[in-house]
């Protein structure tokens, strides 16, 4: 029996392909397969923040379906997909409780100075006459910006914090039980903290402008667990280091790996690696969802996290 064809796209997602090749044959783009190779492809596995070119799709004429180890798939051209009849799977909402949590940390991290506070007393400077006063979860007012399967995540955190939330996306949702505010400039500065969770495509591109950054302003905490694309930095890097926003904790950037020496001297951040839905656990839901995916797909019936 001839078994289907995978291509993996990407070096990061090599620990998958002792489990892959269990049920695949497998090849590997950075190994370079020429063409007769790629014209045999019957899926991509993918990381769905990376780009995936059109002259890629158009070497692989069998490929049926793109699935995405990744819960994000902002990568892939939709359109492009759809019109050459290719599904588009994902990691459905694998990570979004460890994303949330990770979110909920930030806000700990930056309000209540514990990176800060740990870099203080390391250095010597914790004396009696120095005592640092941060400020109080309870009762903050937390921007939420998109109100998918994270953001829903966030609030429900936030509320058991007896923090007040609102929320900003495209569409209205009815049956939350958060308001939806008019606008995302009004969120901002109805909001200590804004938290982006809001799936990246390029229409959004840049959406915390200057504009929105200066309506949260020198007292407001900007948090970002959704992709970097999402935050105009030359904008945020100048509003920290004007004092015009009061601080910034993020967990993704623009691009990644970011260059480390441009948050050299930028005042009141807290920095992660893009690990907010890498533990242990999402991965593994995440794999378990790919293979869920891969094997609908070519037994013809309906996968589990198609990308709508």
């Amino acid at each position: 029996m001839v078994r289907p064809l995978l291509l993996v796209g990407q070096p990061l997602l090599a620990p998958l392909l002792p489990v892959l090749r269990a049920d695949y044959d497998v090849l590997t783009l950075w190994d370079g397969p020429d063409a007769a190779a790629l014209a045999r492809v019957d899926a991509l596995v993918w990381a769905g923040e990376f780009p995936l070119g059109a002259a890629l799709v158009d070497a692989m004429p069998r490929l049926g379906l793109i699935a995405c180890f990744t819960v994000g798939y902002d990568g892939v051209d939709l359109d492009l997909a759809h019109a050459r009849g290719i599904a588009v799977a994902h990691a459905g909402a694998a990570n979004a409780d460890d994303v949330a949590d990770h979110a909920i940390g930030l806000m700990i991290a930056h309000r209540r100075w514990i990176v800060g506070g740990d870099r203080h007393l390391r250095a010597g400077q914790w004396t009696i006459e120095a005592k640092t006063r941060t400020r109080s979860m309870g009762g903050a007012r937390l921007g939420i910006v998109g109100m998918g399967a994270i953001g829903i995540a966030i609030a429900e955190r936030a509320e058991a914090m007896k923090m007040r939330i609102g929320w900003w996306g495209p569409r209205d949702k009815p049956g939350l039980a958060w308001p939806r505010t008019e606008s995302l400039a009004a969120l901002a500065r109805e909001s200590d903290i804004l938290a982006v969770a809001a799936r990246a495509d390029e229409t959004n591109r840049g959406m915390i402008n200057a504009a929105i950054l200066d309506a949260l302003g020198p007292d407001g905490l900007l948090v970002n667990v959704a992709r970097g694309q999402l935050v105009d930095e030359v904008a945020l890097v100048a509003a920290l280091k004007a004092g015009r926003l009061g601080g910034a904790a993020l967990d993704v950037f623009d691009p990644e790996p970011t260059d480390p020496a441009r948050w050299a001297d930028v005042p009141n951040v807290v920095l992660t690696p893009h690990t907010g839905g890498a533990t242990q656990e999402a991965v593994a839901r995440m794999l378990g969802m790919l293979r869920a995916n891969l094997a609908a797909h070519f037994e013809g019936a309906p996968l589990p996290a198609p990308v709508a």
